[in-house]
């Protein structure tokens, strides 16, 4: 049951106590400057309290947002490392515009507008921060949004359910021609650097992407049982790619075969200034330009291996397995080029019946 008292101030203000007794819990009050509040404020706590909701929200009060974030990069970001660095600088910015606020003042429309000004906000290149970017920052605020509602018990949902994602482009689907293909294979034979030939093509043969690859070390890979080991991914996960014998060759075209079983395979940026060769990425840009290839990026050599699978049959869960995705969402994107090919099939297989019907007639 709840009660109001009325106080009056040293200075002739008025003030009101608002008290909410019952059973089996324990006394909630708070203060108010009008009787309206008070009993609004009265009428709320008693049916929260009934519905199991009042206690998270009181627990909410508690906590500020810029705590929320430091608990969450300090207890469970920190069993990400890969993720750590990037989760921290998109948190962090929302610790600078908004960890002031107490989690219970944390609404949907607060959030909404600090979205808004990260898609008004320039980057360091003063360019205006794509909605692919943006999203990056709202998921991050979510997942620890989530599990301060899950684990911690601070909040009783997360506000970020009700804040829309801005739309992003749609997903960049450029890949290799056959001949732009061998036009670029042949141009990273002929490259001063001896490691661009055999990483761009393991590119298009396996899918792997290119921090996988230059990550490698021998004992990566198992020759007896044919099958690399990848133990750093995007998602944090190990994969087993199988090897084929394509593969295998392109491996033993590495300057580093037979060296220290325990080295890197190829040599990246970082790891090769003083061998005096170009940088496997400049490189790989001079190959692309002896080749007359526009509009292209080294992971576009990813996209071009899903493609080819995807055009040979590979089903969306081989597909999944072979890139490492999670979501059937990220390789829905092919779909499109395995139809092409089914299509192919019954445009033979009609015109073959066609001929048959022709003949019989």
């Amino acid at each position: 049951m709840g009660t109001i008292r009325e106080y009056k101030k040293s200075d002739g203000s008025i003030s009101y106590n608002a008290e909410v007794r019952l059973r089996g819990h324990s006394p909630q009050r708070d203060t108010f400057r009008t009787r309206t509040a008070a009993k609004k404020w009265i009428q709320d706590t008693e049916s929260a309290i009934r519905d199991g909701r009042h206690f998270k929200y009181a627990e909410a009060k508690k906590h500020s947002l810029g705590e929320l974030i430091d608990r969450f990069i300090s207890q469970w970001l920190v069993k990400f490392p890969k993720r750590k660095a990037k989760q921290s600088l998109y948190l962090n910015w929302w610790k600078e515009k908004l960890g002031h606020l107490l989690l219970s003042d944390v609404t949907p429309s607060i959030l909404a507008e600090s979205r808004d000004c990260l898609l008004a906000e320039s980057t360091n290149r003063h360019n205006l921060r794509s909605p692919s970017t943006v999203n990056r920052y709202l998921a991050a605020m979510s997942k620890a949004l989530s599990v301060a509602v899950q684990e911690w018990g601070w909040l009783d949902s997360s506000p970020m359910q009700k804040v829309s994602k801005p739309q992003e482009a749609p997903a960049r689907e450029r890949f290799l021609s056959e001949e732009e293909k061998e036009n670029l294979l042949q141009a990273c034979r002929e490259s001063v650097n001896p490691f661009l030939y055999p990483l761009v093509a393991l590119s298009i043969l396996t899918a792997m992407r290119f921090g996988e690859l230059i990550t490698l070390k021998w004992e990566d890979i198992d020759f007896k049982l044919d099958f690399i080991t990848l133990r750093e991914t995007k998602n944090g996960d190990r994969r087993v790619i199988p090897l084929t014998q394509a593969a295998i060759s392109l491996f033993k075209m590495a300057p580093t075969w037979q060296e220290n079983s325990k080295g890197y395979i190829f040599r990246s940026d970082r790891r090769n200034n003083k061998s005096g060769l170009a940088s496997v990425r400049k490189a790989f840009e001079t190959a692309l330009k002896k080749a007359g290839i526009e509009n292209f990026r080294w992971h576009d050599l990813r996209h071009t291996a899903a493609s080819y699978l995807a055009m040979n049959g590979a089903t969306q869960g081989e597909l999944m397995a072979i890139l490492g995705h999670r979501s059937p969402h990220m390789t829905r994107r092919y779909a499109h080029y395995s139809q092409q090919h089914i299509r192919t099939i019954l445009v033979k297989s009609n015109n073959q019946l066609l001929v048959e019907v022709e003949d019989v007639e």
